[in-house]
């Protein structure tokens, strides 16, 4: 947008220029302070310690600050076995295991001995004492079987099915309150939602110097397309940056799944850094002014970051 702005503006002033590329904002500022560029044409926050340095335009986009997160994060199977790992529930499983286990050997010895129509194959009968026990565990309800021991073998019974109810509630609960603590540990819609977490920032920005200031796990980029990468890989947690940049990365990358969340934070303004003393700060300032008149900025704000909401 920055660009197609300045390119709009140089138009009306007839001025000629070419672009150098400068790999972060801090390298581009020093340049513009020395006078090697003429233009810091970028998205670049206006603030004061920037303005020691440069001149700056009109303002002409008002930004910010915005989180994006990765939408599946903490979401699949890994992430809920790594839960269920992490909170001691996959040990209580392997004993729930090895007692399915041990009740269907006990199972099979116990019908071999007392049930004349039990299988006499013994991988018959495993296989059906095995059916036995997960029908109760899963289920609390056994499959229909012969009473062979009056009213003693119906109490024997309703423990069974007490026993299954309870291994299937526990299993249950404990996968319900994974997933819960899950979601809630990797819910994030502001900064307080950040701490003791990596954060993914863009080298030599404001957003890279707020977040050093808030206390965050920084962990800067050369560029959003690598911070996002880091993002998807769950290497940071979420990534700060200026809202409009989060918001056209995921406007036109939709197939991702990112999203950025949260209100606006440390609200600012965008504008042209020039060289102190440029003869071009008050043309361009003027003309900076009548694109925001005729709504050319808003034409250009609309074509990349969709209508207003």
């Amino acid at each position: 947008m920055a660009i197609d702005l300045w390119e709009h503006l140089a138009a009306k002033l007839d001025h000629q220029y070419r672009y150098v590329e400068f790999q972060t904002l801090r390298d581009l500022i020093g340049a513009t302070a020395s006078g090697k560029v003429d233009v810091a044409v970028t998205n670049m926050t206006i603030n004061q310690s920037r303005a020691e340095r440069v001149d700056f335009t009109q303002p002409w986009f008002d930004g910010g600050m915005r989180i994006m997160t990765n939408t599946e994060r903490g979401k699949g199977l890994s992430n809920l076995i790594s839960g269920l790992s992490d909170a001691g529930f996959l040990k209580a499983y392997a004993w729930i295991a090895s007692i399915i286990v041990a009740a269907t050997f006990f199972l099979t010895f116990f019908d071999r001995r007392f049930d004349t129509s039990f299988p006499r194959r013994w991988r018959d009968g495993v296989a059906e004492s095995f059916y036995t026990v997960m029908s109760v565990a899963t289920s609390g309800k056994p499959p229909s079987r012969k009473n062979l021991f009056g009213w003693v073998g119906r109490i024997w019974q309703g423990l069974w099915l007490v026993c299954g109810i309870a291994v299937l509630a526990y299993v249950t609960s404990s996968v319900t309150s994974v997933m819960t603590t899950l979601s809630l540990t990797n819910q994030i819609n502001g900064i307080a939602d950040l701490a003791d977490q990596p954060v993914g920032v863009l080298r030599g920005t404001v957003e890279e110097d707020f977040a050093l200031q808030q206390g965050l796990q920084t962990r800067p980029y050369p560029g959003l397309a690598q911070a996002v990468e880091s993002l998807l890989s769950g290497d940071v947690a979420a990534v700060i940056a200026d809202a409009p940049v989060l918001e056209y990365y995921a406007y036109t990358h939709a197939d991702l799944p990112v999203d950025v969340v949260g209100r606006l934070f440390e609200p600012d303004k965008y504008g042209f850094a020039l060289p102190h003393g440029s003869t071009l700060t008050h043309p361009l300032t003027i003309e900076v002014l009548g694109a925001l008149d005729t709504g050319e900025v808003e034409k250009l704000r609309t074509r990349y970051f969709g209508a207003a909401e």
